[in-house]
């Protein structure tokens, strides 16, 4: 058995324990293969004193254990099965959008409104995803669902993040400091953000697909990536997949909202992956050096894994091909979540897609109406501009993360923690001592990446 407790910084809470132990009942209930919940208290007012779930281990190995030991044949078939679990949670459809529930739990919390599905011991309430209730958001009298319709999904989150902001929003330095430099280290105005919100809401009901299948409400896997993925091996069929871990967070939402690659999957950076040219080793591989070989083949698997995803989605998902082939998808996707996501003292990822969404605004929509929002040609200048230098910035940034061994918001395994703290001193050291001035050393001592950070105002 494994006891699960949320961390202290997890919210909300309640909504957060109560959604994912419904989750998992609700999806293995439908033959999906997650644990099985024994107990749980989505309240800390038990003899614990903390929220806790009681749920079956599951024997197996992670796949992130093996990931570099399996064959190709093996990675393909794993990515086949997963696509096809995928195709078995997403063909549920649902009456609303927001987070799964028990409806006795929901029942306990005064003024909260449910939708029920047709087993009515389950309901769809309010939508956990960590965006809509990070920091003193929680503390917002907002919706956050359930939604009845795929236009209130799409606004919910902006309006939040606006009321936020009108609230308690001030000037901040970009929350990504190796960002901070091309805004000359400047405190940004959360004024620009809150008019590119209200500029989103006027668009927002007109990114709903004309289609009526990609606007479906279903569910998904909120981090399908290989920490959460148990596998087994057998003589007789190879790798299994034994178990789907780690549902908090997980919303019902439209389909067209959902689809896409896992964030762990996708290779979109790479020309080839975006070809989808089946992939392969260089014709030169066995002239390569050791480095170079590495190089090549850790390519090859980025590419090879982005490859059959689609290729067993087109095959084994169909409904799910058709959204995140939609010539539009990445784009109103982009909308959405930048326009849902915490201000962190920048506004150039949403106002980048608004800009883009003005330039496609007919392919985007399919209406004759005229786009509500325009940007003159010389805003249009500085944030392109502006925005290739975040891009340069994102790019060396990233060969730098990759060089320490670090992961997304500077993750490292345990095991490496205090080599990758050694490397980052080492690295700010050597900077210091090529600085031409008081000013750079204090940008420098400062805004250094890796250094600990007070996240106090952004939350």
């Amino acid at each position: 058995m494994v006891a699960r407790i949320p961390y202290p910084a997890t919210v909300p809470k309640y909504y957060a324990v109560a959604s994912e132990v419904a989750t998992m009942e609700f999806l293995r209930s439908s033959g999906l293969p997650v644990p099985q919940v024994y107990g749980y208290s989505p309240a800390s007012d038990n003899a614990a004193k903390t929220e806790y779930i009681f749920m079956e281990f599951m024997r197996g190995t992670k796949l992130s254990d093996v990931w570099l030991e399996l064959r190709e044949s093996d990675i393909v078939s794993i990515l086949r099965q997963l696509v096809q679990l995928e195709s078995q949670m997403m063909s549920i459809s649902f009456p609303a959008g927001g987070s799964l529930y028990y409806t006795h739990d929901l029942e306990k919390v005064a003024g909260r409104a449910a939708i029920p599905l047709k087993d009515e011991r389950f309901c769809v309430g309010p939508d956990t995803r960590l965006p809509m209730w990070y920091g003193r958001r929680s503390q917002l009298d907002v919706d956050r669902g359930p939604y009845e319709s795929a236009e209130a999904a799409l606004v919910a989150g902006a309006r939040k993040e606006l009321a936020y902001l009108e609230q308690f929003g001030q000037p901040l330095l970009p929350f990504r400091r190796e960002r901070r430099d091309g805004y000359q280290y400047q405190e940004q105005s959360p004024s620009a953000h809150i008019e590119n919100l209200k500029r989103y809401l006027l668009i927002a009901s007109s990114l709903v697909p004309r289609d009526p299948a990609l606007g479906h409400f279903c569910i998904r896997h909120p981090d399908l990536q290989q920490n959460n993925i148990v596998v087994r091996r057998s003589s007789e069929s190879g790798w299994q997949v034994v178990s789907l871990l780690d549902w908090q967070h997980a919303s019902i939402l439209p389909l067209f909202l959902l689809a896409g690659i896992p964030q762990r999957l996708q290779n979109h950076n790479d020309p080839v992956s975006q070809s989808m040219t089946p992939p392969s080793l260089p014709e030169n591989f066995d002239e390569l050096d050791e480095t170079e070989r590495t190089e090549a083949e850790e390519v090859y698997g980025r590419r090879l894994v982005h490859y059959h995803y689609v290729k067993n989605t087109e095959e084994c998902n169909k409904p799910h091909y058709d959204a995140m082939t939609d010539p539009m998808c990445v784009l109103r996707s982009r909308l959405f979540d930048h326009a849902g996501n915490p201000w962190e003292g920048e506004t150039l990822e949403l106002k980048t897609a608004l800009m883009r969404a003005t330039e496609r605004w007919e392919k985007l929509t399919g209406e004759g109406a005229p786009c509500p929002i325009v940007f003159d040609a010389e805003d249009v200048r500085e944030t392109t501009k502006l925005n290739e230098v975040q891009g340069k910035a994102d790019k060396a940034f990233e060969v730098w993360q990759n060089m320490l061994g670090l992961g997304p918001e500077g993750w490292v395994p345990t095991q490496h923690y205090e080599e990758a703290v050694a490397l980052c001193k080492q690295m700010k050291e050597e900077a210091l001592t090529e600085v031409t001035s008081e000013e750079e050393r204090a940008e420098i001592m400062t805004h250094w990446p890796w250094d600990d950070m007070d996240e106090g105002k952004y939350m």
